[in-house]
């Protein structure tokens, strides 16, 4: 067999020398399937040639990652359109698993979604395209924020056609079952049934039959396989005795017809299927609202000043554009004229409108209330927080939890295991049921292939976790897998930063103490202060922020200390009690007693002196959230034991830590500390979550079991973060793991009714009660228990949604 060579060039990312370019290079050269190899230092990139028979991708990205480097490699998430159940998820995720350059593939058949992890250049999405037509379904590859609503779109058509051909069967099928139940002796029975049964499996039910047939080409099966075997078998066989009954009479046998039974199985599974559809579509509604948001034009200023509507996905970064009242932001942007309150709920999950005036920002999606708003554009397209928001409850409600892995595995083999248990209860029937044995064995076999549901094992997680994932992001909090969802019912220790998590992360001025309080010198004060960077100084400037600027000359920062500066020929000091004490100024006996008042509560004095005395104290402090308290009693009422990390010195957390009441502490702790703290707990055998908003906890929120970022923090904490708050509410938390309660609950749940039916549902539709009371189940009911399994299964999802 001759061999075909394949070349691939692959992204490589922390490859930074000679040296580390020869480790890859070596490790590429063990690889099976590698003919040649060649690591680009300067171009980050290797350039492989291979047999692909033999070459296998995953393990080319695990081992490069596994030497300590990494891959370029996208993840993207695509609509499937077609599938009927969990099995089809099962084919479509196998056969994209095996497209060249595929490293993981993900189907989850509650939000017909795959999520597709693969190499540029190597995979592309129109080989996706041709290989899931193969086996009968579809993808749509040019799937993005603005071809939602054409995605939408043919998901209504789907959802139409297949009402139509619910009410068509319905109507075709109503006189074969009012006949076959009460008319079986009026003359023509058989014959009319059959010319009205006739169009519900070969017209109405095709798709059944059309699926099964392309998964027996790829040598697979699905829930159509199931259907199409059932009711073809019992149409056939009626067929049979309509046309020849004397090969049953000249037996001793009556020639049993089940027409009404083909007619009405097919017609439950579809109405059972319509009810899965609208309850599905019901578990997408907080993603729905979410993209609902987008608007589709803004209003732009041009350079003229002009004013012209303009589609959204014309506006570059540092476009200027208006938002008028009752109009949604379109874009990320900061505000440079205009004030106006600005309802932010839909994000941030919070009720009260937040006022924005010059310099703040406006995030896309939001609603302007009553004033306008000039803008300019910061973040567009799919960097926006909206988007960056869509895209992680996208992803989250495609990925997949732990238990859903074996729940996979079992869907694989479900049905062919039941086709094959159907056909031994064929052959019992045969050997042990005497007269009657085959046509009550080919009923009881037409009942397990009907009654056997692997669409309520298929949806039990997944629509589970859509609805917990969309529920928190309704609540402003973002969950990035749903592996953490499913892990943070488990957490029994948080961690918490303070500066940003507990505090607000802005020093702010709360009490002030004047020698001589005078309108000049608080104008004087806020001069000077504006022409410092320091932290400290901005909460002095905010505090007097109605201050008139002087003329400030000779200005000095004298790090560590405080600043120097002239104001009206007279030199100022602005500083520490150091600072103060350099310059001989002399504190008077009010301002030591505020000093030490001040100081009891962990506040940072900020002295203001004139050329012979301090004439101020100022008191900062970086406040306590308002929800800090509440948050933490929510913790520790879950019985979930609370410790602060900081940075601080003692005396601020001995103080921060009594007044939100968390009896744990370490003060002093630096970043690399932090990291050290989660992973002493960790090996306790405690199941930690950090929750930190700033590039100093990245590390420990990497290292956590469940990481919560503050979403008001640092880009990087929140890429690392398993889940974001996005208001930096700390009762979040709580929310956030009630949340991962309910869903895992409802998960179980869904799981439990899913194996349990199908535990007994198959044996009892086998017949297995028929030695003891001669119960045999009818066909049509276990069409109908079948249908309405997985409606149960969806509609106990949807009930999470109401749950508090």
């Amino acid at each position: 067999m001759e061999t075909t060579v394949k070349t691939i060039k692959v992204g490589l990312e922390n490859v930074h020398s000679e040296h580390c370019a020869l480790i890859v290079d070596n490790a590429i050269d063990k690889l099976e399937g590698v003919v040649g190899h060649q690591v680009e230092l300067n171009n980050s990139l290797a350039k492989i040639e291979l047999d692909e028979s033999k070459f296998k991708y995953a393990v080319l990205v695990s081992t490069i990652k596994d030497l300590g480097y990494q891959v370029t490699t996208l993840k993207k998430n695509y609509p499937i359109t077609g599938m009927t159940c969990a099995s089809c998820a099962v084919s479509v995720e196998s056969i994209l698993s095996f497209e060249p350059g595929v490293i993981k593939a993900e189907v989850n058949y509650a939000n017909s979604t795959a999520s597709i992890e693969f190499l540029p250049g190597v995979a592309k999405p129109e080989n996706f395209k041709k290989a899931i037509q193969s086996i009968g379904y579809d993808i749509l590859i040019d799937k993005n924020l603005d071809t939602q609503q054409e995605v939408e779109n043919q998901k209504n058509n789907h959802y139409q056609k297949l009402r139509k051909r619910t009410w068509g069967a319905t109507l075709f099928t109503l006189p074969v079952f009012i006949i076959g139940m009460f008319f079986m002796d009026m003359p023509y029975a058989n014959e009319i049934m059959w010319a009205f049964s006739t169009p519900v499996l070969l017209f109405y039910g095709r798709s059944f039959f059309i699926n099964a047939w392309k998964q027996t080409k790829h040598k697979t099966a699905n829930m159509d396989t199931l259907v199409a075997l059932s009711t073809g078998i019992a149409y056939v066989f009626s067929v049979f005795n309509t046309l020849l009954p004397e090969f049953w009479h000249n037996r001793g046998l009556h020639a049993h017809v089940y027409f009404e039974a083909a007619a009405v199985v097919i017609t439950f599974i579809l109405l059972g299927k319509l009810l899965e559809e609208k309850a599905k579509g019901n578990t997408a509604t907080a993603l729905k609202k979410l993209i609902g948001l987008q608007p589709k034009t803004v209003t732009k200023i041009n350079a003229d000043k002009s004013q012209s509507e303009v589609a959204i996905d014309t506006i570059i970064t540092g476009d200027l554009l208006l938002a008028k009242p009752g109009e949604k932001i379109a874009v990320d942007g900061k505000v440079i004229a205009g004030n106006s309150y600005v309802d932010e709920s839909m994000i941030s999950g919070e009720p009260v409108p937040v006022l924005k005036s010059e310099g703040e920002m406006v995030y896309a999606g939001t609603i302007n209330q009553k004033g306008s708003l000039h803008y300019t554009a910061v973040k567009i397209g799919s960097d926006t927080l909206l988007a960056q928001i869509i895209n992680m409850v996208q992803n989250a409600q495609g990925s997949k939890a732990p238990v859903q892995k074996l729940v996979d595995k079992v869907a694989g083999f479900f049905v062919p295991v039941v086709i094959g248990f159907a056909l031994l209860t064929f052959l019992a029937w045969i050997v042990l049921g005497g007269e009657n044995g085959i046509t009550q064995g080919l009923l009881a076999m037409v009942t397990v292939l009907v009654i056997a549901c692997p669409c309520a094992l298929g949806l039990a997680t997944p629509t589970a976790i859509m609805v917990g994932v969309g529920k928190a992001a309704e609540n402003g909090i973002l969950i990035k897998d749903a592996e953490s969802l499913e892990l943070a019912k488990k957490i029994d220790l948080v961690i918490l930063d303070k500066t940003g998590t507990i505090t607000e992360g802005k020093p702010s001025l709360v009490n002030q103490y004047w020698e001589q309080e005078t309108p000049i010198l608080k104008d004087i004060l806020f001069s000077i202060e504006s022409h410092s960077q320091h932290p400290l100084a901005n909460a002095i400037v905010k505090g007097f922020s109605q201050g008139k600027m002087q003329v400030v000359s000779d200005f000095h920062e004298i790090t560590g200390l405080g600043v120097k500066a002239v104001v009206n020929e007279h030199t100022y000091f602005i500083g520490n009690k150091k600072l103060m004490r350099m310059n001989s100024l002399d504190f008077s006996e009010a301002i030591e007693k505020f000093t030490a008042q001040e100081e009891t509560k962990s506040h940072t004095i900020i002295y203001f002196a004139n050329e012979n005395q301090v004439i101020a104290a100022l008191a900062v402090a970086d406040k306590i959230k308002a929800s800090s308290v509440e948050a933490i009693a929510q913790l520790q009422a879950m019985g979930i034991e609370t410790i602060m990390l900081t940075g601080d010195h003692e005396n601020t957390a001995v103080t921060v830590a009594k007044a939100v009441g968390i009896k744990h502490f370490l003060s002093g702790v630096m970043p690399e500390e932090k990291l050290n703290v989660v992973k002493a707990w960790q090996e306790k055998g405690k199941i930690v979550a950090m929750v930190g908003d700033g590039i100093n906890d990245s590390a420990a929120l990497a290292q956590a079991n469940v990481s919560i970022a503050m979403g008001k923090g640092s880009d990087i904490a929140m890429d690392v973060a398993h889940m974001t708050i996005i208001n930096s509410d700390l009762t979040k938390v709580s929310q956030a793991i009630m949340v991962s309660k309910q869903t895992v609950k409802t998960i179980h749940q869904n799981l439990f009714w899913a194996f349990i039916y199908n535990i007994i549902g198959i044996p009892i539709a086998a017949g297995i009660l028929y030695p003891i009371n001669g119960f045999l189940l009818n066909p049509m009911i276990a069409g109908a228990a079948m249908a309405l399994s997985s409606v149960s299964v969806v509609a106990n999802s949807l009930w999470l949604k109401l749950k508090k």
